[in-house]
């Protein structure tokens, strides 16, 4: 039912939970936490030393991969048998039970804390791949964008106050009688807690509806999981075939993929970036992370709001011009203040970015397949996981400056942008009302 109270907060819910999860563990206290006191001395194989900040770009590239490997399938089988909902949950308590796991994890631990990570990513990335699928099935058209920011304004907000518990645990460690590092790792078990908690709402709220199809004759013999993944591939295979020949969705799409290389990469390496090359402190850090998360509210909402007056795809574009302003001026920042003016910035221009992006995709995609269309869009954005946070660990192992490697990051804003502005929007709009797309496949 579109534009229902119920299912919108539902939706809109699980932002609030899961951010929990990217502010305080991926973002704010793991990557410290795992340069100063996991692995401080990186890794040595052969006569390779890899540094902690390659090794943590590492993990978030292999995590993405993993899933960019899956998503389309997962996301076929999901439209076809109706089980968004389940496989949103699956992916969900396994990667809050992960992080809830990283408690565990102390100096030395390297393995065990690169294998906890990266179960925890698989399951947030791939659980966002259900959740993005019911946007276009809860809301009409014209309200796509506002519902769509909506979820990342609640997610800043839940993510933000997280962290702010977190940074005062943290901070506070000595009048609670605990070491900072007891502190940082009972804050990053309570994002695991907080995930899967707050997640129950969404579960409770969030509502699907029957299969609309059943299974084909041929694979009726077989065994329930053999029978939907085989659907799964078919589907796959003849869902690429079709977005291969709609050219506006799909240069979208690479579009897509480029500039959120140089999002994902920013905000993958922001934290580990001020800890190494600028020496900040991990107070100076975390409060310029909590300061972003919301501003970012202001960011998903006013880019919702300039959309409704300049088209998503210009407000888009200035959002990708600012994101170039951020690594230019990341380049040459050198003090406290100068990376929390950036962290303004990044506020602004992430939650406008990122809300748009999603909302702009679901209106171009039919809805019956809106799973199997995110399966691709899940493709596109993990895709965007690997490359950015691959080639900065790269480039600033090779060159030995993490400033040539924040500063080649906007290759993917300007080409991202070029081929964005080349969408023609209307056209793909048209384009999925095409009986090509009629049934999904």
């Amino acid at each position: 039912m579109f534009d229902n109270n119920k299912q919108i907060l539902g939706w809109v819910m699980y932002d609030w939970a899961n951010s929990a999860y990217v502010t305080t563990v991926v973002v704010a206290l793991l990557p410290p936490y795992f340069a100063a006191a996991i692995a401080p001395e990186g890794i040595t194989i052969g006569s390779q030393t890899f540094t902690p900040t390659s090794i943590w770009g590492f993990m978030v590239s292999f995590s993405a991969f993993f899933v960019f490997i899956c998503a389309p399938v997962l996301g076929a089988i999901s439209d076809f048998s109706a089980a968004k909902k389940k496989f949103m949950m699956a992916c969900c308590y396994g990667g809050s039970l992960a992080t809830v796991l990283l408690f565990f994890s102390r100096s030395g631990d390297i393995l065990w804390t690169m294998v906890l990570f990266i179960i925890a990513q698989i399951g947030f990335v791939a659980a966002n791949i259900f959740y993005d699928a019911f946007l276009p099935q809860i809301t009409s058209e014209d309200k796509i964008d506002w519902v769509s920011g909506q979820g990342f304004a609640f997610g800043y907000v839940g993510g933000g106050l997280q962290l702010a518990l977190s940074l005062g645990l943290v901070a506070g460690h000595e009048w609670v009688g605990i070491s900072t590092e007891q502190a940082v790792r009972i804050a990053i078990a309570m994002a695991g807690l907080w995930w899967g908690g707050f997640s129950l709402i969404t579960f409770a709220y969030l509502k699907e509806e029957p299969p609309l199809e059943s299974l084909p004759e041929e694979y009726r013999h077989l065994p329930p999981w053999l029978a939907y993944t085989k659907v799964g591939i078919t589907r796959t295979v003849v869902t690429l075939r079709k977005v291969g020949r709609f050219q506006h969705l799909l240069r979208f799409l690479i579009a897509y993929l480029l500039y959120n290389n140089g999002i994902q990469t920013v905000v993958a390496m922001a934290t580990i970036y001020g800890k190494e090359e600028i020496n900040l402190s991990n107070t100076q850090l975390m409060l310029t992370l909590l300061f972003i998360q919301f501003v970012s509210v202001f960011g998903a909402i006013g880019f919702g709001k300039l959309a409704e007056k300049v088209t998503a795809k210009k407000a888009l574009m200035i959002s990708l011009l600012g994101w170039s302003v951020v690594v230019i001026y990341a380049y040459f920042l050198t003090t406290a203040i100068e990376y929390f003016i950036m962290g303004a910035v990044v506020g602004i221009v992430q939650g406008g970015s990122q809300a748009l992006s999603r909302s702009f995709y679901g209106a171009m995609i039919p809805i019956h397949a809106s799973a199997e269309f995110y399966g691709f869009y899940s493709v596109f954005n993990k895709g965007s996981s690997i490359l950015g946070p691959l080639s900065f660990s790269l480039i600033g192992l090779f060159t030995g400056s993490n400033r040539v490697a924040i500063l080649s990051v906007i290759v993917f804003f300007v080409t991202g942008l070029v081929l964005l502005y080349l969408v023609d929007v209307e056209k793909a709009k048209e384009a999925k009302n095409s009986p090509m797309f009629g049934g999904g496949g």
